[in-house]
């Protein structure tokens, strides 16, 4: 009775966000009144080869990102590098750690950062530059705690520091990932439960705004420029807006319809509830090959922004594999392409090791 209710309350949950008074996608009305929207792209190379669609099956220390809560499935410590060129110029990176504290739970840490190359400094005057260069760059620095609560239940938190710089102006925000994953007995081809449909939930980025400060807002002004005798060039300092961080409210449902000893597939789907956004649904599928004194291949694919308008995501697929060696080491490396419409098509690799 339990997993029955549960399951209802999930898709009520579901219904709540993506359902509107007027259809499925409520126009939206928020769009571009966010701040360090490269928390938006994904982190995590598993996630993103299945279109982004991973809050309810994501196994690895990345599942931090997409749903804290699904770090508590752990079996091994692990350590991951991920790094994902982007278009422009733009280069995403990041770096997670995750261990096993017996009788405690899983902590993870996470770096994820978004850099944008080196721009020359113009001005009105210097139109082709002064001779010198800034950079911009983004940053997430988080620390995750999961844990499982009874067999069927995880629930996990994310504290996080989220900054953004542009050569001398900075900005810094705090901010909370939450999220749960529940696992029932529904549509297990084994009858065992960890074969059954997975719930996850997961909300991102809640917390402060941001604002940026720092030198380059300060300019000379005159305060008085019709008049003579006052002092020209009285300095004076910009003052910037506030900005939300890109809230995300993620909720999905995997299942595996083949369980046997050396294959499993699992399909997700996902539905989305941004703040600055409609509504959207990701959806992704891994087929998992076991080989014996090898170790494991995964083959994978998706499609990410189902039913958003004017989306430039479309499909994504990707590949990987783990190489088990002696005392329980194993290296994991992971490929990811995703087509972004008129952006053309970028490219993420990770790898990994378990120990």
């Amino acid at each position: 009775m339990r997993y029955n209710t549960i399951f209802i309350a999930a898709l009520a949950l579901a219904g709540l966000a993506l359902g509107t008074r007027n259809g499925f996608a409520e126009k939206p009305v928020r769009v571009g009144t966010t701040a360090a929207n490269f928390l938006e792209i994904g982190f995590g190379t598993a996630g993103s080869a299945m279109g982004d669609a991973a809050v309810a099956s994501g196994n690895d220390v990345s599942a931090g990102y997409w749903n804290p809560a699904r770090l508590a499935g752990l079996r091994q410590n692990e350590a991951q590098f991920l790094f994902q060129p982007w278009f422009a110029d733009i280069a995403t990176s990041g770096v997670a750690v995750g261990m096993i504290v017996p009788n405690v739970g899983t902590l993870a840490l996470q770096y994820c950062q978004a850099s944008y190359g080196e721009m020359k400094v113009t001005t009105t005057d210097m139109q082709d530059g002064t001779g010198e260069y800034f950079t911009a760059r983004d940053y997430s620095l988080s620390l995750s705690y999961a844990r499982k609560l009874v067999q069927w239940f995880s629930f996990g938190a994310s504290g996080k520091v989220i900054g953004s710089s542009i050569w001398h102006t900075r900005a810094r925000a705090m901010a909370l990932d939450l999220g749960v994953s529940v696992n029932t007995s529904f549509f297990s081809p084994t009858g065992d439960r960890k074969d059954g449909m997975n719930i996850g939930m997961s909300i991102s980025n809640y917390g402060g705004k941001m604002k940026f400060d720092g030198m380059d807002l300060m300019q000379p002004i005159d305060l008085y420029p019709y008049e003579n005798g006052n002092y020209k060039y009285a300095e004076g300092q910009f003052r910037t807006q506030e900005w939300e961080l890109p809230l995300i409210f993620r909720i999905g449902a995997s299942v595996t319809p083949i369980a046997s000893a050396n294959h499993r597939l699992t399909i997700e789907v996902d539905a989305l509830h941004p703040n600055n956004n409609a509504e959207s649904v990701n959806v992704g599928a891994q087929y998992e090959i076991e080989v014996p004194a090898f170790g494991t291949f995964y083959l994978r694919g998706g499609y990410k922004a189902l039913f958003l308008e004017n989306s430039e995501y479309g499909t994504s697929f990707g590949a990987g594999l783990i190489n088990r060696m002696m005392h329980r080491m194993a290296l994991k490396v992971d490929y990811t392409y995703r087509d972004i419409g008129i952006l053309g098509a970028v490219h993420c690799y990770s790898f990994g090791v378990l120990f």
